[in-house]
């Protein structure tokens, strides 16, 4: 790829990522007026669901009554219908996947409301000198380096050292904590070694498949995958997929997480 085509797929990616971004602040605004109207998480996800699979069959009527350019030769007009047709056959599976697979969205977008509407604790000089303050509980530590060895331990998830795309993945991993509650850091280790266990065929599958070495990696992309840090992302963007986001926007290029979640496939998709 030249350089001209570099920078037209990087513009094409940015424009993406703009949409992807604008998509995942509407959907949160329509689980917000839903869950307003009174409208459960199952049925919010339902509709929700049906709404975004609309899109993509939209797409795929775009796709299908497209036409090869007026004059082609006989050859370049069955190619071109040809990859219509295969356009037009992956679109209409991932209508089908989308109508079904937005469960849990809009419970987790009750959860991050609620996480960004938490009243701010009081300062410290509304505390009088007659009532001492009460002692905050403490917050079990949950230290980077005791995640990346439990990460460690299971060399079928993650790429060699030595062919690792970072050395050092620490901003990566920080964020991905960052979306770890509280009341989940002292049993956050054991969390993350059973999902790595429940999920070892398919981890196998994406190193395999988007990792190190792979043709998707030699063109610069998924390269996230392989890297030890990628097993708590990963179960982070299954459990609080929303906060997840939010915490990474606010920090990192969304280009590595979008990279992943397309990889990964997880139940809840917010690079569309």
């Amino acid at each position: 790829m030249n350089t001209g085509q570099h920078d037209a797929y990087g513009q094409e990616l940015a424009r993406v990522s703009h949409h992807q971004h604008e998509a995942a602040e509407a959907r949160f605004t329509v689980f917000q007026a839903l869950a307003a109207a009174g409208i459960g998480h199952e049925q919010a996800d339902d509709i929700v669901a049906k709404l975004e699979a609309g899109a993509v069959a939209g797409a795929h009527t775009w796709i299908s009554e497209s036409s090869a350019p007026h004059g082609s030769e006989s050859r370049f007009e069955d190619g071109w219908f040809a990859g219509v047709r295969d356009v037009a056959s992956y679109l209409r599976r991932i209508a089908d996947t989308t109508a079904t697979a937005g469960r849990g969205r809009a419970a987790s977008s009750a959860m991050l409301l609620a996480h960004v509407q938490q009243p701010a604790s009081p300062a410290p000089e509304e505390t009088t000198a007659d009532e001492p303050a009460p002692a905050p509980d403490p917050v079990p530590p949950l230290e980077a380096k005791d995640v990346l060895a439990a990460a460690e331990r299971f060399p079928w998830a993650v790429a060699a050292p030595g062919t690792r795309h970072w050395p050092d993945g620490s901003d990566f991993l920080n964020v991905a904590l960052s979306a770890v509650g509280n009341e989940e850091r002292a049993g956050y280790i054991e969390r993350l070694e059973a999902f790595v266990e429940e999920h070892r065929a398919r981890l196998e599958e994406l190193l395999r498949v988007y990792g190190p070495g792979s043709r998707p990696a030699s063109r610069g992309r998924y390269a996230l995958v392989g890297q030890p840090e990628t097993l708590a992302i990963l179960e982070r963007m299954e459990a609080v997929p929303f906060l997840l986001r939010g915490r990474w926007e606010e920090e990192l290029e969304t280009v590595f997480l979008d990279d992943l979640e397309f990889a990964w496939g997880p139940r809840v998709r917010l690079n569309r």
